[in-house]
């Protein structure tokens, strides 16, 4: 999908209020497989459209999108139980990116929430509120802001800081969440991605990478049709930051989760063409800090 000019130059000073546009362009999908007692599975119906409406009719920020402009993005929700109205399922999230110029879409973002549980009578209204007491509304406009966030921040050097504060403010009022719903917010849970997320984002030790996401696509992949040598240049260049705020914290979930949604992107990127020292640094950084994936990176030494 391509874009126009003016939405590169324009400036994303974020005050991440609601006034007059929607942002999201969000595919919903269920999947209720695993729920076997259940009167009835229109429930799961039902539900998906009250968080497609949600996801797509709410007005997240104060930034103007056309309706080519609004972000791709998608949630899928795998229902493993429902035990007196209270659901329980896992989230993949992921957002895309339109690249310059070209039909081309990054992906920005590929996460997995393996532990979501929230009460639902069907019909409930989900509406986003002050407090956030309902803990579904809760998890989706977290994730709203964190799609915004990310997309801001590929456009302008830690554009999405404000949206990424307004997901640490849900984070925060859901921390004192009871058990089961509770689970996903707490520093110390085992499943706590969404407190974990916000809390590497808005690190000054991650302002780094933050930055060199805004290098990698505005810079690098925006730049390949023009001129493919230095984009690439670019994007090998900034490699390393990666490595160095792992170090920081490792196996941290911004820098797994930015490899994730990265990973055939970065082979197609470093496999084909580029210098011997590019490939070399490129399949080395990226053994390091994903080596469940090393036989694929082998691509790249090829």
């Amino acid at each position: 999908m391509q874009i126009k000019r003016t939405v590169f130059l324009a400036v994303f000073a974020v005050s991440c209020v609601c006034m007059n546009a929607q942002e999201l362009k969000c595919n919903i999908t269920v999947n209720s497989s695993q729920v076997q007692n259940i009167v009835s599975r229109q429930v799961f119906e039902t539900l998906k459209n009250s968080i497609n409406e949600l996801m797509n009719n709410t007005k997240w920020t104060n930034l103007t999108f056309t309706q080519s402009e609004r972000i791709d993005c998608s949630i899928g929700i795998v229902f493993k139980t429902v035990t007196d109205n209270i659901f329980s399922c896992e989230m993949q999230i992921q957002s895309r990116r339109p690249i310059w110029s070209s039909s081309y879409s990054s992906t920005l973002l590929n996460l997995r929430d393996p532990a979501v549980n929230f009460t639902y009578y069907e019909f409930d209204p989900l509406q986003v509120s002050a407090t956030y007491e309902n803990n579904l509304v809760a998890v989706l406009a977290y994730y709203a802001y964190i799609i915004i966030g990310y997309n801001l921040d590929s456009f302008q050097k830690l554009g999405g800081t404000g949206c990424f504060t307004l997901a640490e403010q849900i984070v925060n009022l859901s921390q004192s969440r009871s058990e089961p719903e509770g689970a996903g917010w707490k520093a110390f849970d085992k499943n706590g991605k969404r407190y974990e997320l916000v809390n590497n984002l808005l690190d000054e030790r991650f302002k780094k990478f933050r930055e060199y996401v805004y290098d990698y696509h505005r810079l690098g992949l925006d730049n390949m049709i023009s001129n493919v040598a230095n984009a690439r240049a670019k994007i090998a260049e900034g490699l390393p930051i990666l490595k160095e705020v792992n170090k920081l914290q490792p196996q941290s979930i911004a820098i797994i989760s930015f490899i994730d949604a990265k990973v055939d992107e970065l082979i197609n990127i470093f496999s084909k063409h580029g210098s011997q020292k590019e490939k070399d640094d490129a399949y080395k950084i990226l053994t390091d800090l994903n080596p469940s994936n090393t036989s694929r990176y082998d691509a790249i030494k090829k």
